[in-house]
């Protein structure tokens, strides 16, 4: 008798629980329209059409949010690879497929108020913009064939990452139209990282040391899946330097809130592959806790250092 995938038994044994969290996530999900909130009154034609090319002293917005707000747009640009990579690993069948191309659906609306909000708004320089998009989906993304259970792990950061990305950087303009519009892109993502949460709780159940191990790969190896933007090392510095997202943020704001959900630190009956994983998860949170302390440090002495210049 052929011995039945561990991937396919999981998700098999996973399916009422996919079921039970899209029925929920359908409930609550409110529908909301992507062109309410760009204000079309402040549009006009650019060069080409007679109209004026952009330039900065146009945009309304600092250059350190320019560059957050570009970032988290060419993120987004990028559904297309993530809908590949997802699909790959859930499938097109029963409530796994459903899902798939509902989470889809609904990030596809980011990138579209996102980018019309900017261009209308001329918050950033539309040819840079287009060039990077161009650059950024032609790089693509690639999960490198993550196992089901490491999907369900970097998911479950990457929403709530993505979700405090976007809050913070709405923040961050002191534009009110740009923080509403925002604040309700991290609204989904918010109820996108739930819906993985709970996948990784169930597995925690169903497969502790497999999934435990998943995490603590997932934590250390995180990248964001932005990182293959043109120049996204300097730019997630100066973003970080401005405290939109940082290693504090990474660590307090994202990996914490879920190991508490998860009560990974509690959890017994792991095996010897769980426990170890979790022996090095909890080394690495206390070196990345040190990072973060030093990061700030060094971003306090260079502000004050600025103030005192001035």
């Amino acid at each position: 008798m052929a011995t039945v995938p561990e991937s396919t038994r999981l998700m098999l044994e996973l399916e009422g629980t996919v079921e039970e969290n899209l029925n929920r996530h359908l409930g609550v999900a409110k529908e909301w329209m992507p062109h309410e909130y760009v204000p079309w009154d402040e549009g006009r034609n650019f060069a080409d059409l007679g109209g004026e090319a952009w330039d900065p002293e146009q945009s309304r917005v600092s250059p350190i949010a320019r560059t957050s707000l570009e970032v988290n747009l060419l993120t987004e640009d990028n559904l297309p690879s993530y809908h590949r990579e997802i699909e790959r690993a859930f499938g097109r069948d029963g409530a796994w497929g459903t899902w798939v191309h509902r989470w889809t659906a609904e990030e596809g609306r980011h990138g579209i108020c996102i980018r019309d909000y900017l261009l209308v708004t001329r918050a950033v320089d539309p040819v840079e913009l287009e060039r990077a998009r161009m650059q950024t989906m032609e790089a693509g993304y690639d999960s490198g064939d993550k196992a089901l259970l490491n999907v369900f792990a970097y998911v479950s950061f990457q929403e709530l990452a993505t979700r405090i990305s976007h809050r913070n950087t709405g923040k961050y303009t002191q534009d009110p139209l740009c923080e509403k519009l925002l604040a309700r892109v991290a609204m989904d993502e918010n109820l996108h990282m739930l819906f993985y949460r709970n996948l990784v709780q169930a597995s925690l159940e169903l497969s502790p040391d497999a999934m435990m191990r998943a995490i603590t790969d997932e934590v250390v190896q995180f990248q964001m899946p932005g990182a293959v933007i043109p120049s996204f090392v300097r730019k997630a510095a100066l973003i970080a330097k401005a405290g939109i997202y940082d290693l504090r943020i990474h660590h307090d704001e994202v990996i914490w809130p879920l190991l508490r959900q998860w009560k990974i630190f509690e959890l017994e009956g792991l095996g010897e592959v769980g426990e170890k994983a979790r022996d090095e998860l909890d080394q690495f949170l206390k070196a990345l806790d040190t990072q973060a302390s030093r990061f700030e440090e060094r971003r306090a002495a260079a502000e004050a250092r600025s103030a005192a210049r001035k």
